[in-house]
């Protein structure tokens, strides 16, 4: 395992001492003791608390692949091989949900695991270590509510920020399956440093807005071209009395690397994300959700639309169903890509040589279907889930991208196993 110190420190010094963002979609312990009559210093600092979780599972692949790689597949990429996915901490001050005037938090979120791999920044800690098994600063940043702009003011965010597009999280514990949907891996973006605003106009509406340094990328030569990017998108709350929230949010910034392009059209050549996602509660137990993307990328001649279904039903105590379907088309194949080791990815976002299997242009069909027991670990704190999947993608315009380029379609079987705290 090859560390550089140098990375290695400014992770370290990122990991415990940067202030951060919103906390992750799992259980959380109070550090202090509640203290009735502190002074408001003293209440906000014993607000902070920690929550963490252990995430592991398999893709199992029928065909075993020469390669040992499920093509398409970033969580699961190494077919009929447990991974330890994430094992994840993170020391959290939350905004006040019900504040009128100033409130100021933080996230402090480290992740170690084979998840890592792809969620990298350039310049941090994507060369801190070479093996499947990394570590990044998952979210490092300070938050505030201001009373600005309106009545119900604006949430602010800045430093080491997870991306905000689309449904599926990192965080295994908010999202309902272990893989990933095409989407979800080739059409949004996964990590930022920078700054992001969500303005509430009314109780209905709010409007999103950011800036940052690109997809993946810092400052300086560890940002793969010499501009920034940004969202603007909208948030309707709270439709169909209640039950029915929609997401519009749109990327634009050049994205691709000076060393694939050189540095003057990688400067100006714009790459469009766009993501739409209408989530509906139809009960208590049965929701329903539905994105349509759209990508396309000036520099590289290429772009992608899909359309992703999701139904969740909680059909029993502890059990949920769920179900995702998906058709993506990659017009010109330069999306899709399986990448064949522990650092090609990064390797792939900063633009030098790295081992990979794509395919040619190919629409992908893909359905999963998965069960989730979750179980609280006690009244309060902490769950322990099991979530087997079985998932199906096939070509459906006749090209053979599965199996070492030998097969129309590939079926695995799977799932993970989650512990939070």
């Amino acid at each position: 395992m090859a560390l550089n110190r140098k990375k290695a420190a400014w992770l370290l010094l990122l990991s415990m001492t940067a202030l951060c963002h919103a906390p992750a979609a799992h259980a959380a312990v109070s550090l202090f003791a509640p203290a009735p009559g502190a002074s408001g210093f003293e209440q906000w600092w014993r607000g902070i608390t920690f929550a963490g979780h252990i995430d592991g599972g398999i893709t199992a692949n029928p065909a075993r692949p020469a390669n040992g790689i499920n093509f398409g597949n970033f969580i699961g990429d190494h077919a009929n091989q447990a991974q330890l996915n994430q094992v994840d901490f993170s020391l959290i001050r939350p905004l006040d949900p019900d504040a009128r005037g100033y409130s100021f938090g933080f996230t402090l979120e480290a992740n170690y695991g084979s998840d890592s791999r792809y969620y990298h920044l350039l310049g941090i800690s994507d060369r801190a270590f070479n093996a499947r098994y990394q570590i990044i600063p998952a979210q490092a940043h300070v938050d505030a509510h201001l009373p600005w702009f309106t009545k119900l003011g604006v949430e602010m965010h800045a430093g080491i920020l997870q991306a905000p597009m689309g449904p599926e999280a990192f965080d295994p514990g908010a999202r309902p399956f272990y893989t990933f949907s095409y989407t979800g891996e080739y059409s949004v973006p996964f990590e930022h440093v920078g700054m992001m605003a969500t303005i509430h106009i009314t109780p209905m509406i709010d409007v999103l807005t950011g800036i940052d340094t690109g997809n993946q990328t810092t400052f300086g030569r560890s940002d793969n071209n010499a501009e920034p990017a940004g969202y603007a998108g909208i948030n309707l709350n709270n439709l169909a009395h209640g039950k029915l929230t929609i997401t519009e949010l749109s990327r634009f910034g050049p994205e691709d690397s000076r060393y694939i392009l050189g540095s003057q059209q990688a400067n100006g050549a714009m790459r469009f994300w766009n993501d739409l996602v209408a989530a509906c509660h139809v009960t208590d137990k049965l929701t329903l959700t539905g994105e349509f993307n759209y990508l396309h990328d000036n520099g590289l001649r290429a772009d992608a639309e899909s359309v992703v279904t999701y139904l969740s039903w909680n059909f029993a105590r502890n059990l949920t169903f769920n179900y995702r379907g998906e058709i993506y088309r990659d017009n010109t194949g330069q999306l899709v890509t399986s990448f064949l080791s522990d650092e090609a990815y990064m390797r792939g976002v900063a633009g030098t040589p790295a081992p990979a299997e794509s395919a040619p242009p190919t629409t992908y069909g893909a359905m999963t279907l998965g069960i989730t027991w979750r179980k609280p670990l006690t009244e309060k704190v902490g769950y322990f889930a099991i979530r087997p999947e079985i998932r199906f993608d096939r070509s459906l315009n006749g090209t053979t991208p599965f199996n070492d380029g030998r097969n129309t379609g590939m079926f695995t079987f799977g799932g993970d196993m989650m512990i939070g705290f």
